[in-house]
């Protein structure tokens, strides 16, 4: 999942939902001028790490689709993936040679010099089908519905994923997208790679004996968006996997988001916050994040205890997840971290 899936409960209307991902995405192709002064770790290049080689592909594939289609490849030679998180998963399979364009999202260094073909979040058919793609992946977050029907009507193989939330679909949505593109084997050894360095990610949490609440708030505060993160904000696991406890559903909140009162957050009473770097950018750093309702008046905000991970990763749920888990130990358990 990238953090252009995020879909706040508290924001159910369609235009205002498209407002919340629009801001999401040009913050996070264009970040702030705004320092921070949160405890950050020390960040590897925003590049992915290929496999050796570049992978023939066996085509044609049929592929079930998210959307309930089976779809078949017939080429892999102009790909198009249509959110950050995908983008990750094709380079990381070593096609990125064959990746045509890309969406505001997807920020890696490898794919800075392609061509955008989103605005805000939507996706432009036109800008997609003047590319010739041979294959477009996505996933259910993408949108408008209007622009995948006009690429799919247009003959293009066009194959949803289901959007992921959770370490446990790393694998699979790694399986998915490379029995799509026809490089099944490198789908396995990427996906053996990528669980073997989650795992030893999670081994290098250190043993404290505590586990501390951690709160993940969305923030956007050029909107005035501030929201706090519930069960099924895609955090959960993460932090799950840090050694922490998802404030946000140990406080009872239900979906994806709810609006941050200082009700809601001193009831959650987290010791530490996790939030993405631009979004905490957009407040001020964390001065500006202490001014928000009922942050300073918690535990973490007495401590000042914030992690703050990139936005194209956070959520990414992919070959860079590893990384992410690092990060957040590293902020979450300074002293102890390996």
């Amino acid at each position: 999942m990238s953090s252009s899936t995020i879909r706040p409960q508290a924001a159910r209307g369609p235009a205002l939902l498209l407002l919340l991902l629009g801001l999401l995405l040009a913050l996070t192709a264009c970040g702030s001028a705004t320092g921070t002064t949160a405890v950050s770790a020390s960040r590897a290049p925003d590049a992915v790490e290929p496999l050796p080689g570049e992978p023939v592909p066996r085509l044609p594939a049929t592929t079930p689709s998210a959307d309930g289609r089976q779809v078949t490849v017939t080429s892999a030679e102009r790909i198009i993936p249509l959110n950050g998180s995908l983008a990750e998963l094709v380079f990381s399979l070593g096609l990125g040679p064959k990746v045509v364009a890309r969406d505001v999202s997807t920020t890696f260094q490898q794919a800075a010099a392609l061509p955008v073909i989103t605005q805000a979040h939507d996706v432009s058919a036109e800008g997609v089908l003047s590319l010739h793609p041979t294959v477009v992946l996505a996933d259910r977050s993408t949108g408008p519905a209007e622009a995948i029907a006009q690429i799919r009507a247009a003959g293009v193989p066009l194959i949803v994923l289901d959007d992921a939330k959770r370490l446990a679909d790393v694998g699979p949505r790694t399986d998915t997208v490379a029995s799509a593109l026809g490089v099944p084997d490198a789908g396995r050894q990427l996906r053996e790679r990528t669980e073997q360095r989650i795992d030893a990610a999670k081994a290098a949490v250190p043993a404290t004996g505590h586990r501390p609440k951690v709160a993940f708030l969305y923030l956007r505060g050029s909107a005035s968006v501030y929201l706090l993160g519930g069960p099924a904000s895609g955090a959960g696991s993460l932090i799950e996997a840090v050694g922490g406890e998802d404030a946000g559903t140990a406080a009872g909140l239900t979906g994806d988001f709810t609006p941050l009162t200082s009700e809601a957050l001193v009831k959650a009473a987290p010791d530490a916050i996790l939030v993405m770097s631009k979004g905490l950018d957009s407040v001020g750093g964390v001065d500006g994040l202490l001014k928000l309702p009922g942050v300073a008046q918690t535990p973490a905000g007495l401590d000042r205890r914030i992690v703050s991970v990139e936005d194209g990763q956070l959520l990414s749920y992919g070959p860079r997840t590893p990384q992410v888990l690092r990060e957040i130990t590293a902020q979450l358990h300074p002293a102890g971290a390996k």
